[in-house]
């Protein structure tokens, strides 16, 4: 897939996708729609059901410190 610019929600700044990624809703919504997008199925339908929380938490923690969301899981 191409490299992607700007920030982690389809290309957005930084700061729009930092403010997404506070908000609950969008950031399930986008953390799913993004991951299915990456062809990440396991990891969208982890967002889906319960766990998603948690991959919310480490996603918000690892944009603030590294500007970007988690992508290293294979999955």
């Amino acid at each position: 897939m191409a490299k992607r610019k700007g920030g982690d929600y389809f290309g957005l700044p930084y700061i729009v996708s930092l403010i997404l990624a506070i908000i609950p809703f969008t950031a399930w919504l986008f953390g799913f729609i993004t991951r299915f997008s990456e062809g990440k199925i396991l990891a969208g339908i982890i967002r889906v059901i319960g766990l998603g929380f948690i991959l919310w938490i480490v996603d918000l923690i690892l944009m603030i410190v590294s500007k970007h969301i988690l992508r290293v899981l294979p999955i």
